[in-house]
């Protein structure tokens, strides 16, 4: 029987192109942070297929059926759509892929802990994709198929959609690859479809239309405050409600795309020149388009204290904003490394806001493998390192 592996996935924190990025193709950009997740596999004592995690006070047994897992309890049904959702997504969807690669299934333990969090309250750093990413790779390793970093993106991609198909992925893919980012979603409704009549192991080396990630090199003369303003937020619960406003098919959100699209790429290219002014600039422009398109949906995207946040950074002399789809968990903030960081965190504590110490992972490069698949960058710019440009398929 396979031995005990273990994998460890980090949280993620979005500087810039929150919304924008939920259409294919649209740029965002966005950073791994060191708070992190670890998924364990290991060989159940008895069971198909057994969940324990720190979001639960028990663990939960699973069975193996011809319509995907059910629990051997009545009782944790409610489990598989709440605080199991993603982790039995990535079982069914390792286990399809393994079934079309004509690999029979294996009982497996998954214990997963997570770090993602202040004293147990979630702080939207994407704990959801942190969970998928490390337990694909605890998966994979445990069933001994030999993935690349861009097939194991790929694989999250694939159990994520089927949990919640209007997320953009950004989170998978910092949790992937680390570092800072640029990041374009796929067509995740192509990719439904083609999950259909192509399976898994097809839709893994279908051409994604719109995907590209890219490494960024950080800032040297800014530094990164991230700032927790106190109330946990669900992105998904606000892109139903973005959703639900109609806005996405109007001439409105059209201008929003286009003026994100071009913020993002002057804070790119500001990243590759190493230019602090021009990316404050681009960081205070993100901040006013959010604050536009909460005017125009009334989503709750600024609260109080996310305003408190982007003051104080601005009268400190640098740039702030929310991160991801606000509602009051994180915010960020850029100052020059002249300012000291008291002088912001004093402010932030005055208003409640609590000051986190985090920092950006590292990138992690791309296998020669990895290399291979993504194809050749038709355009490198200086400063950055092309992880993934969906411009081919295999």
């Amino acid at each position: 029987m396979p031995g005990t592996v273990t994998h460890s996935a980090p949280g993620k924190l979005f500087i810039a192109g929150e919304y924008a990025v939920l259409e294919p193709g649209q740029p965002a950009i966005v950073i791994a942070v060191d708070r992190y997740v670890t998924v364990e596999a290991s060989t159940p004592e008895t069971g198909d297929v057994v969940l324990a995690t720190d979001l639960l006070t028990r663990e939960v047994h699973l069975q193996r059926t011809r319509t995907g897992l059910r629990p051997t309890d009545p009782a944790d049904i409610e489990h598989l759509t709440g605080a199991l959702a993603h982790l039995v997504s990535v079982v069914e969807t390792v286990d399809r892929l393994r079934a079309e690669l004509a690999l029979a299934p294996l009982p497996v333990r998954l214990t997963v802990r997570s770090t993602l969090h202040e004293t147990g309250v979630k702080i939207g750093l994407g704990s959801s994709g942190a969970v998928t990413v490390a337990t694909v790779a605890a998966l994979a390793d445990f069933y001994t198929l030999s993935l690349t970093p861009e097939l194991r993106f790929r694989l999250a991609m694939l159990a994520g959609i089927r949990v919640d198909a209007g997320a953009s992925g950004g989170d998978l893919a910092a949790s992937t690859w680390g570092g800072w980012l640029s990041y374009q979603a796929p067509d995740r409704t192509l990719l439904l479809h083609s999950l259909k009549r192509e399976g898994v192991l097809g839709t893994l080396y279908a051409t994604w239309p719109g995907l590209a990630v890219r490494g960024l090199r950080p800032p040297t003369t800014l530094a990164l405050h991230i700032g927790w303003c106190g109330k946990p937020a669900s992105t998904s619960a606000h892109i139903v409600r973005l959703n639900r406003t109609g806005l996405r098919s109007t001439p409105s959100f059209g201008r929003f795309l286009e003026a994100s699209h071009s913020c993002v790429t002057t804070a790119i290219h500001a990243l590759q020149d190493d230019s602090p002014d021009t990316l404050l600039s681009a960081v205070h422009k993100a901040r006013t388009l959010l604050a536009g398109l909460d005017a125009d949906t009334q989503l709750g995207i600024f609260t109080s204290r996310l305003n408190d946040l982007c003051a104080a950074a601005q009268a400190c002399g640098g740039a702030g904003k929310p991160s991801g789809a606000g509602g009051g968990d994180c915010g960020i903030a850029f100052l020059p490394h002249t300012v000291p960081a008291h002088t912001l965190h004093t402010r932030w504590q005055t208003a409640g806001i609590t000051p986190l110490a985090l920092q950006a992972t590292a990138t992690v490069h791309p296998s020669a493998e990895s290399a291979s698949l993504a194809g050749p960058d038709p355009a490198p710019g200086p400063g950055s390192v092309r992880l993934l440009d969906q411009g081919r398929s295999r």
